[in-house]
């Protein structure tokens, strides 16, 4: 049996956005800049995508712009806002546990002159306002903080932080990272206050290489690539038609039957999470039910280090993670499992497991037996 638990790594791309992408490689394959009908063919797969995607988050379809991923996303909004805003302060602020597509961007800034707050997390993950709003000062311009944290699942309250940056007397600009959230969320940037929103299509299905960045149509913004001046001169280089097609036809499938579905992933992670507590030396991070994401779940082994665990499990036909896929080649104690006060213990034992839309109940019940057996034997053969 073969168990696919790293969904926040990335996840299966659906057949339906596969097959546009294929198609739009192999028949339609046009360069959209061009005038002639191919062309035109091709301008009509970003025109649809964008169409889909502004009317799921109710907002301009001008105010989108097609990118990379996340990591992309994320350093346009980051870096370009604050270039193009800093004659207005240079101060911006952000959280300790953050991606590292934000937080290499701020280290950057930071070397480039400008000043940077990060905020700590409570034991669940989650900015505290307070610590939010004491850290605002004349010269803040951006605020960025993530929606779901990518390795235990805590929620920030997104809606709260931007009516607060809303009350400010001077202009905070509000980015939200919502690579993990995108897809498990039903997400309207006007209503919470959102000035940029960054998503990812190989987190919902969709083809790797492909996101977006939505930008309110009054935030100025410097761009970070330049060349023929595509995407309205912010994102230069010629439009990956086919990944564009699949992020459209993704965007289209995830958000179908999406309560029945997001009802089902938490049922699930409901499930794991109380069958797996019951083992001993077993610590969840992170907060249960709805106060948490409806498809990461971390947990802490004692007595066994989370490479050697999760290589157990591979051996068994299950992946899983031993943390963020961003950070694996790089391994480093986490600084979200550090900020959230993790014991010493847990650090390096630490798992991810993060579901789907296709997990099901077998996959869970197979993957809690797995653990029940490993996890003794693991332990027996571990040498501290």
């Amino acid at each position: 049996m073969q168990v696919y638990l790293d969904n926040s790594a990335t996840t299966q791309c659906f057949p339906a956005a596969a097959a546009l992408v294929l198609k739009a490689l192999t028949e339609d394959y046009g360069n959209p800049s061009s005038m002639h009908k191919k062309g035109v063919e091709a301008e009509g797969y970003i025109r649809e995508a964008k169409e889909i995607i502004a009317r799921n988050l109710k907002v301009r379809e001008k105010e989108l712009y097609f990118t990379s991923g996340g990591t992309e996303s994320d350093n346009m909004a980051v870096i370009g806002c604050a270039l193009a805003n800093q004659r207005a302060g240079k101060h911006l602020i952000t959280s300790s546990i953050e991606h590292p597509a934000v937080l290499n961007a701020m280290k950057h800034l930071e070397e480039e002159g400008f000043s940077v707050t990060y905020l700590p997390v409570d034991e669940a993950g989650r900015v505290r306002l307070s610590d939010l709003e004491a850290a605002l000062r004349e010269d803040t311009i951006l605020v960025s903080i993530m929606h779901v944290n990518n390795e235990i699942g805590s929620v920030q309250p997104v809606g709260e932080i931007g009516a607060l940056l809303k009350k400010q007397g001077h202009p905070v600009l509000f980015h939200v990272d919502a690579v993990q959230s995108y897809g498990k969320y039903v997400i309207h940037p006007g209503r919470l206050g959102i000035d940029l929103l960054t998503a990812s299509g190989h987190k919902i299905h969709g083809p790797k290489g492909t996101g977006f960045l939505y930008k309110n149509e009054r935030v100025k913004m410097r761009p970070v690539v330049f060349g023929g001046g595509q995407e309205k001169g912010l994102r230069s280089g010629t439009e990956n038609v086919p990944g564009i097609a699949g992020l459209g036809a993704a965007v289209r499938e995830i958000y179908r039957d999406f309560e029945a579905r997001t009802d089902r992933m938490y049922m699930l992670k409901e499930l794991f999470r109380e069958e797996v507590s019951r083992i001993e030396g077993v610590a969840l991070n992170g907060l249960p039910g709805r106060e948490s994401a409806p498809h990461v779940i971390s947990a802490g082994f004692s007595g066994v280090r989370s490479e050697v665990l999760l290589h157990a499990l591979e051996e068994r036909g299950i992946y899983v993670s031993s943390g963020s896929a961003c950070a694996s080649n790089h391994p480093s104690v986490s600084a979200t499992l550090k900020g959230i006060g993790v014991k010493k213990e847990f650090l390096d034992s630490t798992i991810r497991f993060s579901l789907s839309i296709h997990t099901t109940e077998e996959e869970i019940r197979y993957t809690l037996e797995n653990l029940r057996e490993l996890l003794p034997m693991l332990r027996r053969f571990t040498r501290h």
